[in-house]
């Protein structure tokens, strides 16, 4: 098991005084994958499976280079600074398919859109199960390819979902305990849905080289949105851009 840093306890206690959802947390390999808590525990056990995802020489080449011709930043390591939290969910199949999918480091050949702008497969750092279990994909400061110009700054959590299988209250409360671990750790001051993204175009944190290059989403959203921000609103986080 490992513990949470002292400054993430500090807070944790800090939002059990205000009598917020506690969490606790519990790292542990692939093999031990327990069912999730309910998400109407006072405590929520915050269970994170170590599924990571290959991060060799070839996906880190792509990294650099997505980063420099799509973000316009020049990095000797594909790291990003994270300020942003983006939940997404996967447009359909399971844990282990999407895991698969994100393993590979060039993107499949039917994605010509996002494909012809750069080969680098998309992935995120954290996978949410329907069950409420959290793969953690990569560690949260390496880069990934989820949102079109914030990638740089944003840690992606998936979710297995879709329109036709509505993301489940496990997902909600996984969801709002991963973003309390996160802000923690880290220097976080937004959260948004995957459909949002869009409302930082003209804002400093937009990096994307081509102004053309944009997708429209609908994920995860506006009610999962709704539920997980109503369970994290003492953190603060925006959820537009100053």
């Amino acid at each position: 098991m490992n513990r949470i840093p002292a400054i993430a306890l500090v807070a944790l206690a800090l939002i059990a005084a205000t009598g917020t959802t506690r969490l606790s947390t519990e790292t542990t390999g692939p093999s031990s994958v327990p069912a999730a808590p309910s998400p109407t525990d006072t405590a929520y056990r915050l269970r994170i499976v170590q599924s990571r995802i290959p991060y060799g020489e070839e996906r880190r080449m792509l990294s650099l280079e997505y980063l420099e011709k799509r973000h316009g930043m020049v990095q000797k390591h594909p790291s990003i600074k994270p300020r942003m939290i983006i939940l997404h969910y996967t447009a359909g199949g399971t844990a282990k398919s999407t895991i698969d999918y994100f393993s590979d480091s060039r993107i499949e050949n039917g994605r010509a859109y996002i494909g012809g702008r750069s080969p680098l497969n998309v992935s995120s750092q954290y996978l949410v199960d329907r069950d409420g279990t959290v793969h953690q994909l990569m560690e949260d400061t390496l880069f990934a390819r989820h949102a079109i110009g914030l990638n740089h700054c944003a840690i992606g959590i998936e979710n297995v979902g879709s329109d036709r299988q509505p993301l489940t209250p496990q997902q909600v409360a996984a969801n709002a305990a991963l973003v309390m671990r996160l802000a923690a750790r880290h220097q976080i001051e937004y959260l948004i849905g995957h459909q949002e993204y869009g409302r930082f175009r003209k804002s400093s944190l937009w990096k994307e080289t081509d102004p053309d290059y944009f997708t429209g989403k609908s994920d995860p959203g506006t009610t999962f949105m709704a539920e997980v921000r109503q369970r994290v609103k003492h953190l603060g986080l925006k959820s537009n851009p100053d």
